[in-house]
C-alpha cells in the first residue's frame, strides 16, 4: 500500500482518532503528574514507590504509542516530524530507556548517569519526566481551550494571577513530606514565604535551603527561580504559540508591553531569542562556575558538584540570590574564591541588564548587524541600561570600599578588597548574594545599600527596584527643571512628558509602599533596629534578598508584610506602568490653567 492510498484509507477515521488521542493524553497527563507529585513528595515505602514508577513508565509507553499514531495520521509526515522534533527526541529517549530496561534488562539512562558519577540518576530522570508531563498538561489545557481566553482576562491581570498561581503551587509542593528534612514538615507560612521569595526571585529565606530542603525540594526551589525569573507570561506565550491558532494580537500587545519591545514584530521575535539566550548564558555560566570551584570546596560526588553549579548559575542570572551554603558565598569554603565571585557577578550583571538589552547586545542577528555596520549605535534603552548600570556599579564599588575599608574589609589586601567591593556593588542592586557579613556593616553602608537596592536593575530584567531607566528619567527631569528647559532630552532625542509622569508615578508608588510597610514592621517587630528593618523591607520590595539575619526571627505579621512586599515589588510597578498606559478618555474641552506654588 503506497502513501497516498494509506492516507485515503485513514482519512475517514482521522477526526475520531485525534479526539480519542487528545482525551487520552489529557487524562494520562493529569494522572501522571499526580502520581509523580505523590512519588516525589509523599510516598516513602520503596515497594509502593516501585509500583508507582511502573505505572508511570506504562503511561509514558502510551505517550510513545500515541506519538507513533499521530505520525501515521499526519498525511505530511516529514513536515510533522520536523515540526515536533523536540517532542519526538524526548519520546525517543523514553522509548529507548523503557525498551532497554524492560526488554533487555539494561536501564540505559540510569547506567549513563552512574558511569559519569551521578548516583542520583533516578531522581534526575524522574525530574525530567515530571517537567515533560507538566509541559504536556499545559499544552493539553490550552488545546482544550481551558485557558485565559475562556475567562477573558486582561494581559496585566493574567500576569499578576500567574505569579499567585506559581507562589501557591510552590508553597503546596514545599509542604509535601519528602521536600524537607524536617520531621514535622514545613508550616504553611514558611512555605509561602520561601515560594514567594523564589518565585519573585528575591532570595530572602526563613530556612537554610542547603540543609532544610531535600534534593527534591531544592529542585522545586530551582524551578520556581527559573520560572519566576523569566516570567510566567513568557512561558504562557510560548505555550500559546504551540496552539493551532497561534498567538493573537492581544498576546503580542502584552509581550510588547512586558518585554519592552519597540514594535509588535520585534516582541514576537524576542521570545525565541529570550529563551535561547537565557539557556545559553545559564549553560555557559554553569560550566564556568563548575570550573571555578576551589580545591578546598568538597562535594559528595560529581552529581552534587554539577547540581551546585547549575543552581548557583541560574540563581545568579535570575538575580535570585539563593545559595545552597548556609551563609551564602560568605561560607568558609567559598568565601575567598574570588574567581567564582567574579563569574557570579558577571551572571548577575547580564540578568540585571534586561532581556531587551541582552537581545540587542548578544543576539546573533544584532552581532551580525554590528559587524556589517560598525557605525550603528545601540538602541536607546540599551544605552541607558548599560551606562546607568556602569555608573551605579562604579559608585557602589567606590562607596563600599571607602566606607568598609576599616571594617569588613580590614583583613583583606587591596586586590581582595576591590573584588569584594565590586561584588557587593553588583549584588546589592539586584541579586542578594553576599561575601561579607551583612550584619556587621556600618550604618552609612546600609544606607548606601538601601539606595542601590531601591534603584534596582533595568526594565525587562529579572531584577527589581524602580529600574535604572526610571532613575535616569527622574534625574533628567530634575536637571531639565533646574535649567528651565521645556523638553527632556537624551542622546539627541526628546523624551515625552508622559514617560516622565510614569517615572515619577513609579517612584511615588515605591516610596509610599516602602514607608507604609516599614511603619508596620516597626510595630510588629519592634525588637529590631529601624535600619535593619529598612534593609529587610527595601530588600524585599526590590527583590534583592540581602538581610542582616533577622528574616527567620520576624513575627508572622512581619513575614506576611515581607511576602506582600516581595510580590508587589515583582509585579506591582509593572502593573502600575501597564495601568497608566491604558487608553484614556479624551474630551474636547480644556479647563483654564491655574498656578500652584510647589517646592
Amino acid at each position: 500500500m503506497n502513501t497516498e492510498s494509506l492516507n485515503r484509507h485513514l482519512y475517514d477515521s482521522k477526526l475520531l482518532a485525534y479526539a480519542i488521542m487528545r482525551r487520552t493524553a489529557y487524562v494520562l497527563a493529569v494522572l501522571a503528574v499526580g502520581l509523580l507529585l505523590y512519588a516525589h513528595g509523599v510516598e516513602k515505602n520503596q515497594y509502593r514507590l516501585q509500583l508507582l514508577y511502573y505505572v508511570i513508565d506504562a503511561i509514558l509507553a502510551v505517550f510513545v504509542l500515541i506519538y507513533l499514531v499521530r505520525i501515521l495520521y499526519a498525511f505530511e509526515r516529514i513536515k510533522f516530524l520536523r515540526r515536533t522534533w523536540f517532542e519526538g527526541m524526548l519520546l525517543s529517549i523514553i522509548f529507548l530507556n523503557e525498551f532497554c530496561t524492560y526488554v533487555l534488562g539494561f536501564p540505559v539512562v540510569y547506567t549513563v548517569f552512574d558511569n559519569i558519577g551521578i548516583p542520583l540518576s533516578v531522581e534526575f530522570y524522574r525530574v525530567l519526566v515530571s517537567l515533560y508531563m507538566l509541559v504536556l498538561l499545559v499544552v493539553e489545557l490550552l488545546e482544550t481551550r481551558i485557558h485565559l481566553k475562556t475567562i477573558q482576562l486582561k494581559p496585566s491581570i493574567a500576569f499578576i494571577l500567574s505569579f499567585v498561581l506559581l507562589i501557591f503551587g510552590g508553597a503546596g509542593l514545599f509542604m509535601l513530606p519528602k521536600m524537607t528534612n524536617a520531621p514535622e514538615g514545613m508550616r504553611f507560612l514558611d512555605a509561602l514565604f520561601m515560594a514567594t521569595s523564589a518565585g519573585c526571585v528575591t532570595g530572602l529565606a526563613v530556612v537554610d535551603p542547603g540543609t532544610y530542603f531535600t534534593f527534591s525540594g531544592q529542585v522545586v526551589l530551582l524551578l520556581l527561580i527559573q520560572m519566576g525569573g523569566l516570567g510566567i507570561l513568557t512561558f504562557a506565550t510560548f505555550f500559546a504559540s504551540l496552539m493551532r491558532q497561534g498567538v493573537g494580537i492581544k498576546q503580542h500587545v502584552a509581550m510588547h508591553q512586558l518585554l519592552e519591545g519597540e514594535t509588535l514584530f520585534s516582541s514576537k521575535g524576542m521570545l525565541r531569542n529570550l529563551i535561547f539566550l537565557t539557556l545559553a548564558i545559564e549553560g555557559i555560566g554553569a560550566f564556568a562556575v563548575f570550573l571555578t570551584w576551589g580545591p578546598e570546596t568538597h562535594f559528595v560526588n560529581l552529581g552534587s558538584k554539577i547540581f551546585f553549579s547549575i543552581f548557583h548559575a541560574v540563581s545568579a542570572f535570575c538575580n535570585a540570590g539563593f545559595s545552597l551554603y548556609p551563609q551564602g558565598l560568605y561560607t568558609e569554603p567559598v568565601r575567598y574564591a574570588y574567581v567564582l565571585h567574579l563569574v557570579i557577578a558577571m551572571l548577575i550583571i547580564f540578568g540585571g541588564l534586561g532581556f531587551p538589552t541582552i537581545v540587542d547586545l548578544f543576539s546573533p542577528k544584532a552581532m551580525r548587524e554590528r559587524m556589517e555596520m560598525p557605525w550603528k549605535n545601540w538602541k536607546m534603552l540599551t544605552r541607558v541600561a548599560v551606562y546607568t548600570t556602569a555608573a551605579l556599579l562604579v559608585f557602589g564599588t567606590v562607596g563600599f570600599f571607602l566606607l568598609e575599608y576599616y571594617n569588613t574589609l580590614s583583613e583583606l589586601n587591596l586586590a581582595e578588597a576591590l573584588v569584594t567591593s565590586f561584588f557587593q556593588s553588583v549584588t546589592t542592586r539586584t541579586a542578594g548574594f553576599n561575601t561579607v557579613e551583612i550584619s556587621e556593616l556600618s550604618v552609612p553602608t546600609m544606607l548606601l545599600f538601601i539606595f542601590l537596592m531601591f534603584i534596582g536593575g533595568s526594565p525587562g530584567s529579572t531584577a527589581g527596584g524602580i529600574k535604572t531607566t526610571t532613575f535616569t528619567v527622574i534625574l533628567l527631569a530634575v536637571w531639565t527643571t533646574i535649567r528651565n528647559k521645556r523638553h527632556l532630552e537624551i542622546g539627541h532625542r526628546t523624551i515625552p512628558h508622559a514617560v516622565a509622569y510614569k517615572a515619577f508615578s513609579v517612584f511615588a508608588f515605591a516610596a509610599i509602599l516602602n514607608i507604609t510597610f516599614l511603619f508596620i514592621l516597626s510595630i510588629s517587630d519592634a525588637q529590631y533596629d529601624i535600619i535593619k528593618l529598612a534593609m529587610e523591607q527595601v530588600s524585599a520590595f526590590a527583590t534583592v534578598g540581602l538581610s542582616t539575619g533577622i528574616t527567620a526571627g520576624l513575627s508572622d505579621v512581619g513575614k506576611l508584610v515581607i511576602i506582600l512586599s516581595m510580590y508587589l515589588g515583582r509585579v506591582g510597578t509593572l502593573t502600575l506602568a501597564l495601568a497608566l498606559s491604558t487608553k484614556a478618555s479624551y474630551v474636547a474641552h480644556k479647563y483654564p490653567e491655574t498656578h500652584l506654588v510647589v517646592g
